[in-house]
């Protein structure tokens, strides 16, 4: 009976271990730099330099119609980022800058202010569509669950400045206004009107805005 006992708890950890390693999303190296060559996966290690991790992460270009930039450490512009599960970023605001509505997909979004000041809000998801907002000053941390439209906006007189981390390699952005009245084909108006409660011409002309990126 013991016997029988030891095989059963033996072959379950036999299987564990099985499925563990079948489904352990870490690389199976201590890194994977991105190759630009395209040639293979990951560069051979014995390329790899210090600058593959290295990257500075200068402020944001606000010349838009948001008022607000960002510069982004993620794989697309540090190699060694690939496979960690993270970027970071650098959001700049100038005086009323802001995002508009948007989420993640793939990723929650932790926001801490460097300097000036900033509200952060999110809302959560049907049907009690709740508002979470805080007003953050310099050295406050706020986090956006992944997936919930969230928004920033610059409180200060002067520029702000916020430090933003977010757990995937490519968390995805949905700026709401933008993908639904940028969207190409463009979406029906008439429908848009009768979703948003707004006449149609209202959103014919909306649909005519040279919308911005944030980035």
């Amino acid at each position: 009976m013991a016997s029988n006992a030891i095989l059963f708890i033996t072959l379950a950890l036999f299987n564990f271990s099985c499925i563990s390693l079948a489904f352990d999303p870490r690389p199976l190296q201590d890194f994977c730099v991105v190759d630009p060559t395209g040639t293979a996966t990951c560069k051979d290690p014995k390329t790899v330099t210090a600058n593959d991790f290295f990257f500075n992460l200068g402020p944001g270009n606000t010349s838009n119609s948001y008022g607000a930039g960002a510069t982004f450490a993620s794989p697309a512009t540090v190699p060694g980022f690939n496979t960690l599960g993270q970027v970071f970023v650098r959001a700049d605001f100038r005086p009323n800058g802001y995002t508009p509505p948007h989420t993640h997909p793939r990723a929650s979004e932790l926001n801490y202010v460097l300097e000036g000041m900033i509200e952060v809000g999110f809302i959560t998801s049907y049907p009690d569509y709740t508002s979470y907002s805080k007003i953050l000053k310099a050295g406050d941390v706020f986090i956006v669950p992944v997936g919930l439209i969230h928004y920033v906006r610059n409180l200060a007189k002067t520029n702000s400045v916020v430090l933003v981390a977010f757990n995937s390699q490519n968390p995805g952005s949905i700026f709401i206004p933008d993908s639904v009245f940028a969207a190409k084909p463009p979406i029906n108006s008439r429908y848009l009107a009768g979703a948003f409660k707004l006449d149609e011409n209202t959103i014919k002309d909306l649909q005519t805005k040279p919308w911005y990126r944030f980035v």
